[in-house]
């Protein structure tokens, strides 16, 4: 169940993915939050850079493996703006995080490609428990689902602005 908790954090996400955007990335933003609440870390994508790992919940993940033991990761909650992609999902579970907790699928950001006339991701768009069968997956959450499709909306059609015309 989705608390005001909760919400709070995935707003803040949906916040990191919009600053993504703004800096010229791609929309997408996450919060590492302990156990006991105290909010570890947050980040947004940096792939603009070419590198299309720099992803921010592969990038908390590596930063819980360095500085929590395995009890505190397996507490910890991951909010995020968008569902973790397969590499993302690994690293997750590699790592034993705990809770996931994402306001958009990846089910929905790739029916909202696909309707925008965007080509495929090279990887597939999986849920996280295909990847991770035992993960505690909470998502998508309605109250946010429309900005983050707006964010996502954005990129696409500034960057179909951008494609020289035929």
């Amino acid at each position: 169940m989705i608390t005001d908790v909760d919400l709070g954090h995935l707003r803040r996400c949906v916040e990191l993915a919009a600053q993504s955007l703004e800096a010229g990335d791609e929309p997408f933003g996450s919060v590492l939050v302990a156990g006991d609440g105290t909010v570890l870390g947050e980040d947004h994508n940096h792939v603009a850079s070419g590198d299309h790992t720099q992803h921010p919940e592969f990038a908390l993940a590596r930063w819980a493996a360095q500085h929590l033991t395995p009890a505190e990761r397996a507490t910890a909650t991951v909010y995020t703006s968008g569902e973790h992609c397969p590499m993302c999902a690994a690293a997750h579970g590699w790592v034993g995080l705990g809770r996931i907790v994402y306001v958009a699928s990846a089910a929905q950001l790739e029916g909202w490609l696909t309707e925008w006339g965007v080509p495929a991701a090279p990887v597939a768009a999986l849920p996280v428990t295909a990847v991770v069968p035992d993960a505690v997956v909470e998502g998508p959450v309605p109250e946010l689902v429309d900005d983050v499709r707006a964010l996502h909306h954005r990129l696409h059609r500034t960057a179909r602005r951008a494609e020289p015309q035929r």
